[in-house]
């Protein structure tokens, strides 16, 4: 059986197939049984946009780079379930959220705060957390240290987001200088001067040629609301 995968998946899966690739995950509340340790987090991704999260502690910042954390910290350590609650507990108590759509994320990156603000925002949130009470009980707090990813990134002093591609097509070109790449994007600078973001997600299941980097885009590409009227360029 197969089935068609549309060009603006970016899982290089049909629906189904997702489904059943989340039947034993983390991310999904569907595995239970993990017993390795757990890291709780607070990962900023731009002014107002901090959440917390879970990773397996052997996987050290592994999970915050690929969602492109600007900066994070870690809270607590402690069992899957124990940190589960935690991330359930903070989200409702403080109001943050547990993810945070990609194409938010894409757009701030192109006019961060200084570091220090980035901080700022980590240590306020980090301390609101650590004065609720309950979850020390079942996890080991962690001290707030907070690691910015923007140099690993290279995301400060990005010029404005001009658009994003929304999908691939046969024969079609993404071409540009590199300037950053956080988490699955690519910011690239076009033959045209524009800066524009690629979610590298949408490649999976492409075959794929090398293109000069002065080649011209001819994917479908979304402008950014603000910089020009609603359409593809």
């Amino acid at each position: 059986m197969s089935a068609e995968v549309s060009p603006r998946a970016t899982g290089g899966q049909c629906p189904e197939c997702a489904r059943l690739d989340r039947a034993r995950s983390v991310a999904a509340d569907t595995k239970v049984d993990d017993p390795q340790p757990y890291r709780v987090y607070l990962a900023w991704f731009g002014p107002g946009m901090t959440k917390v999260g879970i990773t397996a502690e052997a996987r050290g910042d592994a999970r915050l780079l690929e969602q492109g954390a600007v900066a994070f910290s870690w809270l607590g350590r402690g069992p899957l379930m124990a940190a589960r609650r935690t991330e359930e507990q903070l989200r409702h108590a403080l109001k943050v959220p547990d993810r945070i759509p990609y194409a938010g994320k894409r757009a701030v990156r192109h006019r961060l705060p200084a570091p220090l603000e980035r901080r700022r925002e980590i240590e306020e949130l980090y301390r609101d957390a650590v004065a609720l009470p309950g979850w020390g009980e079942t996890l080991h707090t962690l001290p707030c240290e907070v690691r910015d990813h923007a140099e690993v990134f290279g995301i400060d002093g990005l010029p404005p987001l001009s658009g994003t591609v929304t999908e691939l097509c046969e024969n079609g070109v993404v071409a540009g200088q590199v300037l950053a790449a956080a988490g699955p994007d690519l910011h690239l600078l076009d033959s045209e001067g524009r800066c524009i973001a690629v979610d590298t997600r949408l490649v999976r299941g492409w075959g794929l040629a090398s293109a000069d980097a002065g080649e011209a885009v001819t994917v479908p590409v979304r402008k950014e609301p603000g910089r020009s009227q609603e359409g593809l360029f």
